[in-house]
């Protein structure tokens, strides 16, 4: 079983640079926005909020002076269509019911609730403080995983849509043992997931930083984990923390990957993943090379994680290969490059 892994501290903000803000804009991220993060924080009351169950969340729900608010929910309405239709013109049968504030999370995000007033249905979106290594998090996770990211940014503010799913650590605690609950394609689906991660480093999957996404087939039912949290995107220095079966929060999964899978059928799904992903890498290389200079020219990690991680992947991978990486950018290439080097042949 996994021992606890600590990250030290709160890991520091990196700047979006023009560069990167130039890159975002080519791609279509970059908007100029109605409201900021900023804005948000002008609220003067919250209150704990509780899911559906009544047990206790990490969010609280804010209130904002009525000023404000009439400033500040047309806006966020904006936003949303935006974020969903690619035009700022509010949809009018929409408005904001609930802004929830998160101070648990490096982002510390806010998460905007939008309901239609005809039919109650409801949606999230949120909107944090915009963080480089989060970006690069994003757009690596566009770019390489099977799932499609839709989020906005400018300046200092990143509005990124809700991803569905259940979270990792309520599925754990409310549905694994469910009879119901295909366990072979848990594991099979964490071991995937956690080769993701690894190959383009995203740290820090703890339960509640991804979710269960289950879809019915025809015969049964297929589950895809999901990261929601990109603030690890390569800025630790230790290789456990990009492996998610080295966090203890895990360990129910892990243990039913130890017993249901065997290390040949192990190899097998990471393998399939490195195919996939290797795919991915050749039909956005441009657009990944792009990403992964800028990452290379603005080196704001750390150097002593750098160096650490470049080390420790050279060990595990048995090669030399990272020993003239300088930044976090380098290291995610080369660790790239090594890892699915069979692939791009």
């Amino acid at each position: 079983m996994a021992t606890d892994i600590q990250i030290s501290k709160r890991k520091e903000f990196l700047p979006v640079t023009e560069e990167l803000e130039t890159y975002l804009d080519e791609f279509g991220r970059h908007y100029s926005l109605p409201a900021s993060y900023q804005d948000l924080l002008g609220f003067t009351e919250s209150y704990p909020l509780d899911d559906k169950n009544g047990n206790p969340t990490h969010w609280a729900s804010v209130l904002y002076p009525r000023s404000v608010q009439e400033y500040l929910y047309p806006r966020l309405t904006s936003i949303y269509s935006l974020l969903r239709t690619g035009d700022l013109q509010a949809v009018p049968h929409l408005f904001v019911e609930r802004v929830d504030y998160c101070a648990f999370g490096n982002s510390r995000p806010f998460r905007v609730r939008v309901v239609n007033q005809y039919n109650d249905n409801y949606d999230h979106f949120y909107v944090k403080t915009a963080d480089a290594s989060r970006v690069y998090g994003l757009e690596l996770e566009h770019l390489l995983s099977p799932n499609r990211i839709n989020y906005l940014a400018q300046r200092s503010t990143l509005v990124e849509e809700h991803i569905a799913g259940i979270p990792g650590d309520v599925f754990i605690r409310d549905h694994l043992d469910r009879v119901d609950v295909n366990k072979v394609r848990i594991a099979k689906e964490f071991v995937k997931f956690s080769e993701r991660c690894f190959l383009r480093l995203l740290g820090d999957m703890r339960s509640y930083n991804y979710v269960i996404d289950i879809t019915p087939d025809f015969e049964d039912v297929q589950y895809r984990v999901r990261a929601i949290d990109f603030d690890q995107q390569s800025y630790e220095g230790r290789r456990n923390i990009y492996l998610p079966q080295f966090f203890k929060e895990n360990n129910p999964v892990v243990w039913l990957c130890g017993k249901l899978l065997n290390l040949p059928t192990m190899n097998q799904y990471q393998d399939e993943e490195r195919s996939l992903i290797a795919r991915r890498y050749l039909s956005e290389h441009q657009r990944l090379s792009a990403l992964i200079q800028i990452m290379k020219n603005n080196p704001r990690e750390p150097a002593d994680k750098v160096a650490q991680l470049a080390q420790e992947l050279g060990e595990f991978h048995h090669t030399n290969a990272f020993d003239n990486c300088d930044s976090m950018g380098a290291v995610v290439e080369r660790n790239l490059e090594v890892t699915l080097a069979r692939h791009l042949v």
